[in-house]
């Protein structure tokens, strides 16, 4: 190989990884385009396992009042899970800790005649978003908390990777 080829060769590699990279920031700027969202946080448990006594905390800060706002739950789970659905109990509460709602959501990680996982998956792992609390207005601006307690018949849910909590803006109708 002459010296001429094998700089072309490297100049072609060169011009293909700058080309990949300009096409990776594109879609990272694509998937940070995201305008409604305020908060997001997901939290992960050790070993696959959501301990009963567990109870993962998440603090977001409103700063419009008058704005309303939709709240998700996110789970992230692995085809193992043994049980179709998830029963979660959130607590919702103010700036000074006061209790503002609190209830209890069931959310169907399978289908229940097939088996098969709903939520979006990769390999064995699959995410789930669902609606928890849509058009919620907050009275006052100000930091809120949202505690997530799983509400399964067993202390230790295996399978669970991780949950979270979503906070956007609503569309005011």
């Amino acid at each position: 190989m002459t010296f001429i080829k094998y700089l072309q060769k490297e100049y072609s590699g060169i011009r293909k990884l700058r080309h990949w990279l300009l096409l990776c920031l594109f879609f990272l700027l694509l998937m940070g385009c995201d305008t409604d969202r305020i908060y997001e946080e997901n939290r992960d448990f050790h070993n696959k396992q959501w301990v009963v006594s567990d109870t993962p905390t998440f603090q977001f800060t409103i700063d419009d009042p008058q704005q309303t706002y939709n709240i998700y739950w996110n789970v992230r789970n692995t085809i193992s899970y043994p049980y179709q659905n998830l029963y979660l109990t959130y607590f919702l509460e103010d700036t000074l800790g006061h209790r503002l709602d609190t209830d209890l959501h069931n959310m169907q990680l399978f289908a229940p005649k097939t088996g098969e996982p709903y939520g979006d998956g990769l390999g064995d792992i699959f995410s789930h978003q669902f609606l928890a609390i849509p058009q919620h207005k907050f009275d006052t601006a100000g930091v809120y908390q949202i505690k997530l307690e799983q509400y399964m018949r067993t202390d230790t849910l295996p399978e669970i990777i991780s949950v979270g909590v979503r906070v956007e803006e609503a569309e005011n109708s």
